[in-house]
């Protein structure tokens, strides 16, 4: 589904559960993570799927850039976590990128004590989340991403009424 379909779906549900869109290249992969990232607020939870290349750094790397963080953006496969001081509503939020690719058994977050992280002034993005197993807070937002030739696919899905809330301001915000 492209934008404007997006559009008109949240118009007839008047609800944003869940959003699929098609994603070209890069370019487009760094924009959707721009225009997602400035309809994040604080206290956010969203788990990133996909397999290896599928563009959940690059998604993160625009998100970032869209917030306006100027400095260089890693994976965080081998340090796990990449924390980021970044302005929200003109409040200053640490966003927090996991990558728990690694992880051999869900026990290893526990061990890694990375639970503080999660709160209400933070926004956590968590790659590989399935390795946490039950031990890691919900996701608010779910992102998929596929490969598809040579674009991707995206699909957001809101499990939380703020995860909803987000992806109605990401929609409103695209038209």
């Amino acid at each position: 589904m492209d934008m404007e379909s997006a559009l008109r779906l949240l118009d007839s549900l008047n609800m944003a559960h869940d959003i699929t869109l098609k994603l070209a290249d890069e370019q487009a992969t760094l924009k959707l993570g721009a225009n997602f990232g400035r309809a994040l607020c604080a206290g956010l939870n969203v788990y990133l799927h996909g397999d290896l290349g599928a563009g959940k750094t690059t998604l993160v790397r625009g998100l970032l850039q869209g917030l306006g963080f100027a400095g260089k953006v890693k994976s965080p496969t081998y340090t796990l976590v990449e924390p980021y001081q970044v302005s929200m509503m003109r409040t200053a939020v640490y966003l927090y990128h996991f990558d728990l690719y690694r992880f051999m058994d869900e026990e290893e977050w526990d061990a890694a004590g990375f639970r503080d992280y999660f709160n209400p002034q933070a926004v956590c993005l968590i790659e590989w989340p399935d390795k946490a197993g039950s031990l890691i807070p919900q996701a608010d937002i779910d992102v998929y991403l596929d490969l598809m030739g040579k674009g991707r696919s995206a699909r957001l899905t809101a499990n939380s009424t703020a995860g909803k809330q987000c992806l109605e301001r990401f929609l409103e915000s695209q038209s």
